[in-house]
């Protein structure tokens, strides 16, 4: 089978098995909602409201139906592309989510661009000099950037960047000024669409801190997985080869060691940009970002089951398309990939 066919049949493999596990997830999201403690009711109506209350509440939003059949109408909805209606404000799934996800996605390439460019710039200098000072410092600072806990550090910079110097806002998305105009729902975007660049500026400067946060957070993991396979691909076969033929350093670095090394952290790029969509949520409480995250953790503590539920497939099926995304590039770039 030649490796066209190989590649095709891993690429429909992948795929078939993307669905199964968005069923997976849904149905494991579903059951945990339903036998966490508490009532979605009582986050309704409070402690006090009478039983008569309470139990027509529970008609009117299905909750009184066996457990297999509300199962049943959650994923026939979610096949037909109905997140349902939230439980508080009757407002539809879909919209909140579409309201929140563009904030979440600005933040995390943000993030992604100061995780990237922090850490490559760490990892280059520690390879650069090997076993150096440079290198010893880099390599603690991989690891004390991912042992920050990260509400601590988001709350250090916080205070010092926006209390202490007054450099940037303290939270929130916008300043107290007139928006762009709504065209793609991210603000950086609407601002230059719209040539309003007073409000690209308060855009910006609202953005840099939470992202910068983030990027800081994530950016040792990028530096020591750069270095560590930069290591790797600097002691094998062919790079010696281009030694004993007197290729300069940089060449050898950049031209042969750089592209087997980044296949590897490409791997952790792709996975890194779909976890933090989801996966900010104390940089997002921290800050006030109104991002999906922080809209996770709201319906989490109104017991908002539609909302949550929602929330999650959605993020689920941005970790799995971007999953597959990038192993078929690696399968794609990489011959040495077995499939």
């Amino acid at each position: 089978m030649n490796r066209a066919r190989a590649l095709f049949n891993y690429s429909m493999t992948r795929l078939a098995l993307a669905p199964l596990m968005l069923w997976l997830i849904s149905t494991l999201v579903f059951l945990l909602l339903r036998i966490a403690p508490g009532d979605p009711v009582d986050a309704i109506l409070g402690n006090r409201a009478d039983e008569a209350a309470r139990e027509a509440m529970r008609m009117k939003l299905g909750l009184n139906q066996p457990l297999l059949n509300q199962y049943l109408k959650f994923i026939n909805d979610l096949v037909h592309g109905d997140l349902g209606f939230s439980l508080n404000t009757q407002e539809a799934v879909s919209e909140i989510i579409s309201k929140a996800l563009p904030a979440s996605i600005e933040l995390a390439f943000a993030a992604l661009i100061f995780a990237t460019v922090i850490g490559f710039s760490i990892g280059f200098a520690g390879i650069l000099k090997p076993n150096g000072k440079t290198d010893f410092a880099g390599r603690l600072y991989g690891i004390g950037t991912y042992a920050l806990p990260p509400f601590w550090a988001a709350m250090l910079i916080q205070l010092f960047f926006a209390v202490i110097l007054g450099w940037f806002p303290v939270g929130g998305r916008f300043p107290l000024i007139q928006p762009p105009p709504e065209i793609t729902g991210f603000l950086v975007i609407d601002s230059l669409l719209s040539f309003n660049f007073p409000a690209l500026i308060g855009t910006l400067r609202h953005l840099f801190l939470p992202s910068f946060t983030l990027g800081f957070l994530l950016s040792g993991i990028f530096s020591r997985s750069l270095r560590v396979n930069m290591e790797k691909s600097l002691l094998t076969g062919h790079i010696e080869a281009a030694r004993t033929r007197g290729i300069n350093k940089n060449q050898i670095i950049f031209s042969h060691a750089l592209p087997n090394a980044l296949l590897p952290v490409l791997t952790i790029t792709g996975l890194t940009v779909a976890s933090l969509i989801g996966g900010a949520l104390l940089i997002e409480i921290t800050f006030s970002w109104p991002g999906i995250a922080l809209r996770l953790q709201e319906a989490i503590s109104q017991r908002d089951y539609p909302i949550v539920q929602g929330i999650i497939v959605v993020i689920s099926m941005l970790v799995v398309t971007v999953g597959v995304v990038v192993d078929l590039l690696i399968a794609l770039l990489d011959p040495r990939v077995s499939y």
